[in-house]
């Protein structure tokens, strides 16, 4: 008795585990098209992390970010290294620009099988034109460039 039952289990336990094998599971979440409002009973603490100002009628709003660039391994001088560089810092001040203005778009899509993460895709998407955005400063150490740029943003240009 003791060992039907113990096969019984035993087979039991081998149907389940090839049942799990043999499904291949696709989750592909849906883009979130709305704004996600973080609820109002959070402690203040993490409020005070990520306070974003908004553009008021009568204020001009300062945006200010540094962007990054890194120098390629293979140039054939350091004038295009630095030139590279600093392009890339600058590509990079823009498009943190049109994130804090735009905001980011965001497609994920996870792969499980076996009841475990395959594979997870995240994308990310900005678009937006940024007019008049300043640099401020420019700085390269070490193959790495870094620019800071501003952008001053007023209630009438989105009119």
């Amino acid at each position: 008795m003791k060992y039907s039952l113990v096969l019984l289990a035993l087979l039991s336990t081998l149907s389940f585990s090839e049942a799990i094998n043999s499904s291949d599971t696709t989750v592909q979440s849906m883009p979130i098209m709305e704004p996600v409002v973080c609820p109002e009973n959070i402690s203040d603490n993490t409020m005070d992390l990520h306070q974003e100002e908004l553009l008021e009628k009568d204020k001009d709003l300062l945006i200010s970010v540094i962007g990054q660039g890194v120098a390629p391994m293979h140039t054939y001088s350091p004038a295009q290294a630095y030139a590279l560089a600093k392009r890339a810092a600058i590509a990079d001040s823009y498009r943190l620009i049109a994130e804090k203005v735009k905001g980011v778009r965001v497609d994920g899509q996870d792969l499980i099988k076996n009841m475990m993460v395959k594979r997870s895709t995240v994308r990310t998407h900005v678009q937006a034109m940024v007019k008049n955005a300043n640099i401020v400063e420019t700085t390269f150490k070490e193959g790495l460039c870094e620019v800071e740029m501003e952008i001053v943003l007023s209630h009438s240009q989105f009119n």
